[in-house]
């Protein structure tokens, strides 16, 4: 994906602006220095007038280029403006250097901003240039015998100059990179992270929807099944299956509602959790299906997250019962121990093979029932067991540690 964002093109950092500022200060001092050395010692002659003029162009052109052709940031590939910028400082240096020797040393300045601000296949010919300018200058105004130092001089220093800032420039170059990777990499982690709350919140509605909206859709759907056959010939029986599909269908709405909302069960709203499962073992029993429930322990309270976890694997345990367990009698038993809270939900039904693939006809899944228990106790800190085989029935274990619920620590 491409960066739409405009490239910076001048240093914005504090140790950035720092080398910059001091180039400038230091052409400043060495363009002062040159000018006083002309007026005391070179001036003179037809061309002191041209002289004069190609130091305030000179003085001009640099300044006017800080504003109109700013250097690029280190690593960054430089400005058309800014080349031809530096090709015209360092044409009127040559041209003045030629006239008059006292602006020799200017050129130190011109070494450092091509070697900050350009690439090394760039720089490093400037700077090579520069010194060959500088050395025969040198020798130019040389009085009596050669001294070694200005020949030998000025390539040492361009040498240690051009091969520290070189190494800066990659140093700059390797960290704006390692910036780079970073930034992307947050970018990612950001996305990746969106996407796995995506997945969190889609898994949680598909686990709320199965426990809820279509358990109580399959039992109305059973209901009325049931009171379309006795319709005629047993009214009131038809009668008693429609109410309680209409009772189911209230519930259904009442939970849907709390869970778009991400809240507890209806359930659960004034009634604690052990009254939770008695009164869904009430509601479970019926022709058929006998669901009792039995409590082992001294309850005390619990976290409204936990209990909702236990109450949605008991309706998802005794949802399969009455759909595909063939049961006539099944016992949810709640126990509360010191440090976990177990809940058993046992039947009496056909049982199943639970190393054999998940499917209860040929080419249906059996849903997300188991799935979604396992999904729920594990959430919670818990873990799930199913222990079941062909016609010994079916055992679902869930245990959960005994967090206490905050609230409690409020009460005097």
């Amino acid at each position: 994906m491409g960066h739409t964002g405009r490239r910076s093109t001048g240093p914005t950092g504090p140790e950035e602006r720092l080398l910059p500022a001091v180039v400038h200060a230091a052409f400043f001092l060495l363009l002062g220095s040159s000018f006083v050395r002309f007026l005391t010692r070179d001036q003179g002659g037809a061309r002191t007038d041209w002289i004069l003029a190609l130091y305030a162009a000179f003085c001009l052109l640099y300044v006017l280029g800080q504003f109109l052709a700013p250097a690029p940031r280190p690593g960054s590939a430089p400005t058309a403006r800014h080349l031809a910028w530096l090709a015209s400082v360092f044409a009127v240096w040559t041209v003045l250097l030629a006239l008059a020797p006292s602006a020799t040393w200017c050129a130190m300045p011109l070494l450092f901003g091509g070697l900050y601000a350009l690439p090394a296949r760039f720089a490093v010919p400037l700077a090579t240039v520069l010194t060959a300018l500088v050395v025969v200058s040198e020798i130019r105004v040389a009085d009596g015998a050669l001294n070694p130092n200005m020949v030998v001089a000025p390539p040492a220093l361009a040498a240690v100059a051009t091969a520290v800032l070189v190494q800066l420039q990659r140093q700059s170059v390797r960290q704006r990179v390692l910036i780079d990777d970073l930034v992307r990499t947050r970018r990612d982690l950001a996305a990746t992270e969106r996407r796995a709350g995506v997945l969190a919140e889609r898994q949680r509605l598909a686990t709320e929807i199965h426990d809820t909206v279509a358990q109580g859709l399959s039992s109305q759907q059973m209901l009325l099944q049931a009171a379309e056959r006795v319709w005629e010939a047993d009214p009131e029986t038809a009668r008693g299956h429609v109410l309680t599909a209409a009772e189911i269908t209230s519930r259904g709405l009442a939970e849907a509602r709390r869970f778009v909302h991400d809240l507890a069960p209806a359930d659960l709203v004034e009634h604690s959790l052990p009254v939770a499962l008695g009164a869904l073992a009430e509601r479970e029993s019926g022709p058929g299906l006998t669901v009792e429930f039995r409590l082992d322990g001294d309850p005390g309270p619990l976290p409204e997250p936990v209990a909702a976890v236990l109450l949605r694997i008991a309706q998802g345990a005794l949802a399969n019962v009455r759909e595909h367990a063939a049961a006539t009698r099944a016992a949810l038993t709640l126990t509360w121990l010191d440090d976990q809270i177990s809940l058993d939900i046992a039947d009496n039904g056909r049982g199943f093979d639970v190393t054999a693939p998940p499917v209860s006809a040929p080419g249906r899944s059996r849903g997300h029932g188991l799935p979604a228990m396992r999904i729920r106790a594990r959430q919670s800190g818990g873990t799930l067991s199913v222990e079941s085989a062909p016609g010994e029935g079916t055992v679902v274990s869930v245990a959960v540690p005994a967090v206490r619920d905050p609230r409690e620590e409020l009460v005097p």
